[in-house]
């Protein structure tokens, strides 16, 4: 073996860790903002009307794959505490151990499981705890959006979900069959998330 063909591999392996060095990361992580985020909801009331609410101030992480959405994930927590529909009688009655039970579950949370592309949608799925009960949910996503840098160099983006949770999945408000609530509760979910370092 002549002196070409002994330091061969290192070369390659050298060049290849080089390589691989000089690589742009392929995944970058994006912290929700809470101040610009939010959850709205809506349920059927007595087979006649719709109730909204929301929630406020989400936070949690996505972690974007820059080369394959795909492969992106995200988790998040929802301060079930927040929960406001503008009648502070009701309010009191969703915090109390018929509906979140805010005493004992301050927090409802998702962690994405899985995410493909459908239609020309992206189809978010992962698992949602709610009061204590965890379930698999399927979101329809809209966005990311293309990310804005300001002045101070702060680089954001944003996306918003969309979906419907039955309450007898998680055995939610279960004192309350239909038609005296809804067993469906659709939901949007609007994001604003900033890049980290």
């Amino acid at each position: 073996m002549n002196l070409l063909q002994q330091f061969r591999p290192a070369a390659v392996l050298l060049a290849a860790s080089l390589l691989a060095a000089a690589a742009p990361a392929q995944t970058s992580t994006w912290k929700i903002d809470p101040v610009h985020s939010g959850v709205e909801f809506k349920i059927r009331h007595l087979g006649v009307s719709n109730v909204r609410g929301t929630f406020s101030h989400p936070t949690g992480f996505v972690h974007l794959d820059d080369k394959d959405i795909t492969k992106s994930s995200v988790e998040a927590t929802i301060d079930t505490t927040t929960v406001n529909t503008n009648e502070p009688n009701r309010d009191t009655h969703l915090k109390s151990p018929d509906f979140f039970n805010v005493a004992q579950f301050p927090t409802m949370t998702f962690k994405s499981t899985s995410l493909s592309k459908s239609g020309g949608k992206l189809m978010l799925t992962g698992d949602l705890t709610l009061a204590g009960v965890t379930k698999p949910v399927t979101l329809t996503l809209d966005g990311p959006a293309p990310p804005q840098t300001d002045a101070k160099g702060l680089t954001r983006s944003g996306f918003s979900a969309t979906g419907t949770l039955h309450r007898s999945d998680f055995n939610f408000g279960s004192k309350y069959k239909a038609p005296v609530l809804g067993d469906d509760v659709d939901f949007t979910i609007d994001i604003e998330m900033d890049k980290q370092p």
